[in-house]
């Protein structure tokens, strides 16, 4: 066990003052391979279309690893603490699917912005998003004008989704 142990400090150094180059371009290394593994489990949403709950994940996920790269958190207890999110990550996930409410607690939820051609102000106040916003967003969506609009949403990613009138 000793020599495993040293060959693990001698190849991935134990703290950011004795790291040298090829031990810090060696945990960046394990690192990758090891972050590539576990994004490829956390299902295909983890990081494209992310919600607020998603990205939270992802910055904490890229502040831990960057520690351990440098050497400022022990590598087997940063990598640790990334598994550890990750499945709390798929755990919280899975609840959603199944309950509704926790979903809503954890990921938010629509808001109805413009219905029939109307804007809402009282939901965009609430969503904090300005009249400008939304025209750009609708304008992303190929939409010039409030009277072509059935209903346009804020989706939870922070996106605007439209339906249009027939």
């Amino acid at each position: 066990m000793n020599e495993i142990t040293e060959a693990f400090r001698v190849l991935l150094g134990t703290s950011s003052e004795d790291l040298t180059v090829w031990q810090m371009s060696a945990r960046a290394a394990v690192i990758y391979v090891i972050a590539v593994a576990i994004i490829r489990m956390g299902k295909k949403r983890f990081m494209s279309r992310a919600t607020p709950f998603d990205l939270i994940i992802a910055i904490v996920f890229g502040s831990i690893i960057s520690r351990v790269i440098t050497g400022d958190a022990d590598f087997l207890a940063g990598l640790g603490a990334v598994v550890t999110l990750m499945i709390l990550h798929w755990l919280f996930a899975a609840i959603s699917v199944r309950w509704s409410g926790f979903s809503r607690l954890v990921k938010g939820h629509s808001r109805i912005l413009v219905k029939d051609g109307q804007m809402d102000a009282a939901e965009m106040r609430r969503a904090q998003i300005s009249e400008g916003d939304l025209r750009e967003g609708l304008r992303q969506e190929g939409v010039s004008d409030l009277a072509e609009v059935r209903e346009a949403r804020l989706e939870r990613s922070g996106e605007v989704s439209v339906l249009r009138k027939s």
